[in-house]
């Protein structure tokens, strides 16, 4: 397999569930914060295979708001770890010159925790080779919910009336609004759902779902599914005659 998938048509926005690192850990009789780790190593070598092969946004999903209904001790971990290590990552993630940009509720978040975000976001906002995004504490369900409440609020004030509100002017309430939609999304770990993930703005991605477990996805699984969305043809609602004629 290539290093590199033709560029020309690669996704400009990859998505992915990183789903499976309990069970990796159960596998090996590890508690399941050892798979928590393995993972967050994983993802740093995804990043670099995004940055290389010249994919503009990836968004991973980090936490959703359902998993605070996991264990205490195992969320808390999660949120310590989540500083361990974007603390550790920032300033390669910067020098590569990388964007970090984080989406969810933040109002749920440690003090602790919303600061290392917001001091991430700071250092790497002129930052344009490449966007990596973290939904943490988000729902895709959160995220429609809160701009369905943007625009109401716009259209109680005047600034917008009933019959002016439409797709566009709901997309831009929403998370990311100034990033393209997700072309490619990606779910690990042999489960067959999306679990409330970016809903309004993959309404259109390729789907992709691997039976391997999120710290086994290795560098040549992600080129393989890169490979696999190269071969598929988006017609969004076209027909394919109509796709090979333009």
């Amino acid at each position: 397999m290539p290093d590199n998938v033709q560029v020309s048509i690669l996704p400009h926005h990859v998505a992915i569930v990183m789903d499976g690192n309990g069970r990796w850990a159960k596998q090996k009789n590890k508690p399941r914060t050892f798979g928590h780790q393995a993972g967050s190593r994983l993802l740093h070598e995804i990043v670099e295979e995004s940055k290389n092969q010249g994919i503009h946004v990836l968004t991973v999903f980090a936490f959703s708001s359902e998993n605070w209904k996991r264990p205490q001790q195992e969320s808390s971990f999660l949120m310590g770890l989540f500083i361990k290590v974007m603390q550790r990552e920032i300033n390669e993630l910067h020098s590569n010159h990388i964007q970090v940009r984080f989406i969810g509720d933040r109002s749920v978040l440690s003090k602790t925790l919303q600061q290392v975000i917001a001091d991430a976001e700071k250092l790497t906002a002129g930052n344009h080779k490449m966007v990596l995004q973290v939904a943490l504490s988000y729902s895709g369900q959160w995220d429609i919910a809160t701009a369905a409440r943007c625009v109401a609020e716009k259209v109680s004030g005047g600034e917008l009336a009933v019959a002016d509100v439409d797709e566009q002017h709901f997309a831009a309430e929403l998370s990311f609004a100034d990033l393209p939609d997700v072309d490619f999304f990606i779910r690990t770990g042999g489960e067959l759902r999306i679990s409330n993930f970016i809903l309004w703005q993959a309404a259109y991605a390729e789907l992709y779902f691997s039976d391997v477990l999120w710290p086994d996805f290795s560098v040549v699984e992600y080129r393989k599914a890169l490979e696999e969305f190269a071969h598929r043809q988006r017609r969004f609602g076209r027909t394919g005659e109509q796709v090979l004629a333009s």
